[in-house]
């Protein structure tokens, strides 16, 4: 596969849905990806939780589509799919034979277009008890599971669309109404707050006659913008402390950090990376390795389109001073701005990223979800030799810039121990 050159086709339905078609004859499989543009970071207080609801009602049946049949005809035909909800957006996916697609856009179609007939009581209060099991299970329930919902909720201000955890808190998902239901499809799930991409092996003239006879008749809707909001620095350091039913400390340190594709965000990756993304890395040598202070440790970037933060956490081993582990960790991030990266290890990094990122387009599904998520974002699909591109640019001054940029500013630190 030619990075360089991604040869696809991209148009726009009368109604406003975008349309990405991507040929790859190799395997006689397609994959059918569509993109709403909603997420949790369109919601509002009060109402969290909300877009993550609908990733599962969507599979509650449609106008021609029995409730749980979209499941069943799509493993029927020997395809899998499945639904993912983030702070930006709202994903759904197919990938089965390619004499299926029609299949696959038939149940897309019926659900954006024909949700509201049969939404009912019954299947909302089914699946808000679904979705509240869900949040006790991998949340309440879990060891470590609410340290996210703690970070984003003191980490961001009070009205930034980051400030609460995609699954809801558990007061608002318990009280969605019809009206709110019906109200956020109607606000969110129209034609032209989505974007469909078909990848695999199809044919293009057939595929579009599917297309357009499935979708183009799908009425558009006014939907709603979220404000845009600035990158914001603490003004003080945050120091927070919980105790909890696990068996280890952990200590998350957060910084916020920049958007999705800023000029920053790789170079932010790649300090990731050189700090924890290895066993060799800086963090787990010195750590885990060489002091054996610490369990594991990790160091990673979360970014979207409205802000990002840089994570480091380190799980302390048995009876280890949590201020022990801080310390090394401060004292590896001085360390790096002081005297900054190496060349090797600066290569080594790059090179892991080009060769995760070109191994994971070799799977049919991530590549339409790339597609898509490019165009969400940079509003052009191919742009896969850009984002390597971000990458193999970054230079040992770029990464001392960006631990110096964010790194040395207050913090937020999030201490979780064991019950006593």
């Amino acid at each position: 596969m030619d990075l360089l050159n991604i040869d696809y086709e991209k148009y726009t339905l009368n109604n406003g849905l975008n349309v990405i078609l991507y040929q790859k004859k190799n395997l006689p499989l397609v994959a059918v990806n569509i993109w709403y543009k909603v997420g949790s970071a369109n919601e509002v207080k009060g109402k969290t939780g909300i877009a993550h609801l609908f990733e599962h009602m969507m599979f509650q049946g449609s106008k021609h589509v029995p409730k749980e049949k979209h499941f069943k005809f799509i493993q029927e035909a020997g395809g899998t799919l499945n639904a993912s909800t983030s702070f930006d957006r709202t994903n759904y996916y197919e990938k089965l034979p390619s004499n299926y697609l029609e299949l696959a856009l038939w149940l897309e179609s019926d659900r954006m277009g024909f949700f509201l007939p049969v939404l009912d009581k019954i299947k909302l209060e089914n699946q808000r008890e679904v979705v509240s099991n869900e949040r006790l299970q991998r949340y309440d329930n879990q060891p470590y599971g609410l340290a996210w919902e703690t970070i984003i909720t003191n980490l961001f201000p009070q009205n930034h669309p980051y400030s609460w955890p995609t699954i809801g808190f558990m007061e608002d998902i318990k009280s969605y109404s019809l009206y709110d239901v019906s109200n956020f499809f109607k606000s969110y799930y129209s034609p032209s707050n989505a974007c469909l991409v078909i990848a695999g092996n199809f044919e293009t003239d057939k595929a579009k006659e599917l297309i357009e006879l499935y979708f183009s008749e799908i009425k558009r809707t006014d939907t709603k913008q979220t404000q845009s909001f600035k990158n914001f620095k603490l003004k003080e350091n945050i120091f927070i402390h919980k105790k909890e039913k696990v068996q280890l400390e952990r200590i998350y340190l957060v910084w916020p950090t920049n958007k999705i594709f800023s000029k920053d965000d790789a170079q932010i990756d790649v300090l990731g990376d050189i700090l924890a993304g290895s066993k060799t890395a800086r963090l787990n040598e010195q750590l885990v390795h060489k002091l054996e202070i610490a369990q594991d440790i990790q160091a990673f970037q979360i970014s979207g389109n409205f802000g990002g933060a840089f994570l480091i956490s380190a799980t302390v081993k048995p009876n280890i001073n949590p201020e022990k582990v801080k310390s090394e960790i401060f004292k590896s991030i001085n360390k790096l701005i002081d005297k900054g990266s190496t060349e090797k290890e600066l290569l080594k990094s790059k090179n892991g990223i080009k060769s995760q990122f070109i191994y994971s387009l070799q799977n049919l599904d991530t590549m339409a979800d790339q597609l898509n998520n490019y165009n969400f974002y940079l509003n052009e699909p191919n742009y896969f030799s850009f984002d390597l591109n971000r990458y193999s640019s970054v230079t040992e001054k770029g990464l001392l810039n960006v631990a110096e940029k964010y790194l040395l500013n207050n913090h937020l630190e999030l201490r979780i121990s064991p019950e006593q």
